[in-house]
């Protein structure tokens, strides 16, 4: 149990926050969190009608009844709780009492977290008993334990023990293979929804360690308390700058203020969670919270504690009995509705909440005169679902006109229930000359003004969705408007006029302590949400583009733009934006049918659609493969053709190595061109794909270019006097650019290439882990903050010749080994496809969009997500790392050798690089993937080329425990070490499951409906294991 019955006294405090030392002792090892310790003595039975396998029997040699495994593991812990006065007694954290609190944290700072997991996880083993009898809980115990022994006797990376774990590994697969289809489903779901339950009490858990540090650090002098002292914190950045640096208050106040971090939600498939389990887990979390703040208020009675000990069971007990599996794909206004839904329900609240704290920090450090202006906006937030139309049919022109409503309903009914509450607080009767000669003579003036302003945003919500019913029912969005534009809030300036002119009247009163409550949070959202929620970026790939150009210029007569040259292409290009007269009329490409595709249509519908758009409610035009100038004019001038009025930021995405390396010439020539320079206002912002340079070149070989490619793009926007802002499209895995540690990660991007301006994609799982629970949305938005304002003023040292040489040096050896594997092997395709889940994936209902861009075409072809997920899944995690040993083992054995070391050890930008190189490869499991290649590739040549493979991987580990002089991966990195010791032997079990699932399916007769429809949901329930177990998916 969490909770102690016990009263908290301070005479007892060191007792009263150590966990007992049964409760350690009986939690000490972190894989023993669901199931429990080892009960030597005991022998579970086995599945197949007590049939059991020699390797079983070695196994699982130390048990021998069943029945006393069910009373002593800690899954059947007797009446679990989160009041459990042997685990420990009370966990007040007041300030008070923070000289001991830091004690206990520092003697076992994860004693909470451990008896969290155990509490949930002997609730969860309890309802599998009482659902599905004992049999499936023995089995679900002994795949466990045969996993925990295996991890035991060394995983197969133990030479002298490799026997023994052959042994047990061959014991867990015969295992496997003993379950029925049933069975094998119902194990693979309590493996499962343990990782989930782990990962709910883990968020939980960070963010209770985050309240700790704050109240810890309570009593330092000028600590005002309200955000972290960590390095990554606001609250331990900006005294660092000022205090340790010594960097000019001013100056970082200047930074604070100017800088804007735009967090763009994207629809990205690679959240396998249904969002009906999410929003249970959320729940979970909440009740842990709950338990924190009721421990820390003193003795608890029976009846508080059935408060929440009943919530948390029935919260577990109904993740166990929902279907964790999507029946459905999701449309992209279904997408669009969910990210809606974050906002709403965790942003809206965490926003403000956040911007208060910072603001509260500023002023304690910088000064009370240097405190966050209401009109600052240092977090915003935009989205491509419903815009994002690359490679995905299925988003459309009404589509985003959709959203777009949607949304801005959406936005409408937030503010207008938040002035109402406004509108409730304040019944001050006195006010400014400026709202008295508004309201007149008006006994309460804030409530009197405040009553249009409702009105008003109650209708334009009507307005709105009176529009988007119109447009679902009648495919048109024109006529029968009963509702003037003159009475609604179109713009998020004329909101914010009415929202500052209260601010101003309370404040000329002396209410300014009035004006600082709701009324500041509302203004704060106006600033980071606008009146749109979220502006849609468009984004199209530019094949699309030319398309509808050839078809325009063939229909004039003018020949075929996709045959003519990049000279000819900038030329017609520049003399057509340099005229007013219009290529076509709206709507004359249905004229000519035999001229204009279907998708040329679409692609021109499009722009009809932006021109149709009010202010606001787009951001940017994202062009995705872009290869050259004339791919981004083309945009350009689809824009002014279809008569868009204020034209959308048209960003270039560059993603492929050569794009990349290419992409200061494309923009130095596009700049060097009047009538593109014209028309961007001294602004332009570019894209940088860091999935699909990972996938077509190698993780080191794209780092690289990446860096380079920024470096370059500066000194080109230097040039012609343009004010460049980088967006960066990241995924969650390493092998999509992404990097756990966000603050080490800004800090490695190239110097003088941020400038206080950060945009970056936070896609599928990502977006629920780091916004899905307001403790953790404002610890992500704290980070990011402190991050873009330390990388502003840190000193950091730049890449000598000598290094760039070898950086350019090894990324040649990495892409070179790299693409030797992937591009050039022939027995490459059949070995992924065979050994990985990656034909399978498309039946996993996750995305709106195909799992490639194009229907025929290889690995080539395939987007970054699903091959990025097919490696996760199988623990191989081959992306990231391929490439990566064969340069350092080169490198290091040449004369070279010292100054790829000093590299390593001065220089963050690289030694971040290998780091997540070498977090991935201690994640990686080379025994599991080689159990998939056995289970499911049949090809002898392709057999070889994994056995290669995993020789690689190990070569590659050796490679970088030589150049970080480790003696093991991630050594340094305990919460990782205590992470992986935790999920391992579940992950290890999920796997297991998973290859003898993938087996049993593909061997499946298709008219065996019923079978396959139970193998796909044992498939499926497993591939959403591992990513909980893994922390990402692609």
């Amino acid at each position: 149990m969490l909770f102690s019955r016990g009263a908290v006294a301070t005479a007892v405090l060191r007792r009263t926050f150590r966990p007992s030392s049964s409760a350690v002792a009986s939690s000490s090892s972190a894989a023993e969190l669901l199931f429990g310790a080892d009960v030597r003595g005991q022998t579970p039975s086995s599945a197949n009608n007590g049939k059991v396998s020699p390797h079983l029997k070695v196994a699982t040699s130390a048990y021998s009844t069943t029945a006393s495994i069910c009373q002593s593991s800690s899954i059947n812990e007797p009446n679990p709780s989160l009041f459990h006065s042997d685990r420990f007694s009370g966990a007040a954290l007041d300030a008070d009492q923070a000289d001991a609190v830091s004690a206990v944290v520092r003697e076992d700072l994860d004693a909470l977290l451990r008896a969290d997991v155990r509490a949930m996880g002997s609730l969860l083993g309890n309802i599998i008993q009482e659902r599905n009898g004992e049999d499936i809980f023995n089995k679900v115990e002994q795949l466990r334990t045969l996993a925990k022994k295996w991890r035991k006797a060394g995983a197969g990376r133990d030479a002298s023990r490799a026997a023994e774990a052959d042994e047990i590994f061959s014991g867990m697969s015969e295992f496997a293979a003993s379950l029925s289809t049933e069975d094998l489903t119902t194990v693979a779901r309590a493996f499962t929804h343990f990782l989930a339950i782990a990962n709910a009490a883990e968020a939980h858990h960070r963010a209770r360690l985050i309240r700790t540090d704050v109240k810890i650090n309570a009593r330092n002098p000028g600590y005002v308390g309200a955000l972290s002292t960590k390095r990554d914190s606001c609250g331990g950045a900006i005294p660092h700058l000022v205090n340790e640096l010594g960097i000019d208050p001013k100056a970082v106040y200047n930074t604070l203020i100017n800088q804007t971090v735009e967090l763009v939600l994207t629809a990205h498939p690679t959240e396998v969670n249904r969002r009906t389990i999410l929003d249970k887990q959320k729940r979970v979390q909440e009740v842990l919270t709950e338990a924190d703040a009721m421990r820390s208020s003193g003795p608890v009675s029976i009846y508080g504690e059935s408060l929440l000990n009943d919530p948390l069971n029935r919260e577990i007990s109904a993740i166990w009995q929902s279907d964790e599996v999507s029946r459905r794909k999701p449309t992209p206004q279904m997408e669009a509705e969910r990210s809606t839904l974050v906002i709403e329900t965790v942003l809206w609240k965490a926003v403000p909440s956040f911007l208060r704290k910072l603001n509260a920090t500023m002023k304690s450090v910088l000064g009370e005169e240097h405190g966050l202006p209401l009109d600052a906006a240092p977090i915003k937030f935009a989205s491509w679902m419903g815009g994002d139309r690359d490679g995905n049919p299925n988003v459309t022109p009404d589509v985003t006109r959709e959203v777009c409503l949607a949304n801005r309903a959406k936005a409408a009914r937030l503010f207008a229930a938040d002035v109402k509450l406004a509108q409730s607080k304040l019944s001050i009767t006195n006010c400014s000359e400026e709202l008295r000669s508004i309201v007149g003579d008006a006994r309460e003036p804030y409530r009197a003004f405040f009553q249009p302003v409702i009105e008003k945003l109650e209708m334009t919500a009507v307005w709105a969705q009176d529009k988007l019913d119109r447009l679902e029912a009648e495919g048109t969005i024109e006529g029968g408007d009963n509702i003037s534009t003159d009475d609604i809030y179109l713009y998020k300036k004329d909101l914010m006029d009415d929202l500052m002119l209260v601010h101003r009247s309370l404040c000329e009163t002396g209410n300014a302590i009035s004006a600082d409550g709701i009324l500041t949070d509302i203004i704060r959202n106006v600033s980071a949400f606008g009146l749109t929620l979220v502006p849609l970026d468009v984004r199209q790939e530019s094949d699309r583009h030319e398309e509808a150009l050839d078809c325009i210029t063939r229909h004039l007569g003018l020949g075929s733009y996709a045959q003519w040259d990049e000279e000819t292409r900038l030329s017609w290009l520049q003399q057509e934006l340099s005229s007013k007269r219009p290529l076509l009329r709206p709507g004359e490409w249905y004229d000519a049918p035999d001229i204009f595709t279907p998708t040329a249509i679409d692609t021109l519908e499009t722009f009809q659609m932006i021109e149709e758009q009010y202010e606001e409610s787009l951001g940017a035009y994202v062009i995705s493969q872009c290869t050259s100038s004339s791919d981004i004019m083309a945009v350009l001038l689809l824009q002014r053709d279809a008569g868009v009025k204020k034209l959308l930021r048209v960003a270039p995405l560059f993603e492929t190595l050569d794009d990349l390396q290419g992409a200061a010439a494309t923009m130095d020539a596009l700049f060097s061109i009047s009538a593109y320079k014209g028309n961007i206002d001294g602004k332009q912002e570019v894209m940088i794909g860091y999935s699909d340079s990972a996938k077509d070149a190698g993780r080191l070989a794209a780092s690289w270019a990446q860096y380079e490619t920024q470096e370059a793009l500066v000194e080109v926007a230097k040039k012609h006097d343009i004010d460049m802002t980088f967006f960066h499209g990241k995924g969650g895995t390493v092998g999509r650019g992404g990097n756990p540690a966000t603050f080490n990660a800004i800090l490695a991007h190239a110097p003088n290439t941020i400038n206080g301006q950060f945009r970056v994609t936070e896609q599928g799982e990502m977006i629920n882990q780091n916004f899905g629970f307001g403790d953790r949305a404002e610890r992500t938005m704290n980070i990011f903050t402190a991050a873009v304002l330390s990388e502003m003023h840190t000193p950091r040292p730049t890449p000598t010749p000598e290094w760039r040489d070898m950086m350019a040096k090894i990324s040649d050896i990495s892409c070179a080994a790299y693409r030797g594997i992937v591009r050039e092997d022939e027995r490459f395709v059949p070995y992924f496809r065979s050994a990985t889940p990656e034909l399978e994936l498309s039946e996993l209902n996750i995305g709106s969009r195909p799992a490639k861009r194009k229907a025929t075409g290889g690995v080539e072809s395939l987007r970054a997500i699903p091959w990025n997920f097919s490696w996760t899944q199988t623990r191989l995690n081959l992306p990231t790392w391929l490439g990566v040993g064969e340069a350092i083992s080169e490198i290091l054995a040449s004369s070279d050798g010292d100054t790829l070391r000093q590299m390593y050890k001065e220089w963050t930008s690289f030694s971040t690089t290998i780091d997540l190189v070498e977090m991935v490869l201690a994640k990686s499991e080379p025994s599991i993937a080689a159990h998939y290649d056995q289970m499911l590739v049949h090809e002898d040549k392709a057999k070889e080329l994994g056995q290669h493979v995993r020789k690689i991987h190990g070569e590659t580990e050796s490679a970088v425990l030589e150049l970080t002089g480790h003696t093991e991966l991630s050594e340094d990195n305990a919460v990782l070490r205590r992470a992986l010791q935790v999920r391992n032997p579940y992950c290890d079990s999920l796997n297991i499951l998973q290859a003898e699932t993938l087996k049993r399916l593909r061997n499946c007769d298709d008219s065996n409906e019923v079978e396959k429809k139970l193998l796909k949901d044992a498939l499926l329930t497993t591939i959403t294991g591992v990513a909980n177990g893994m922390g990402n998916t692609g």
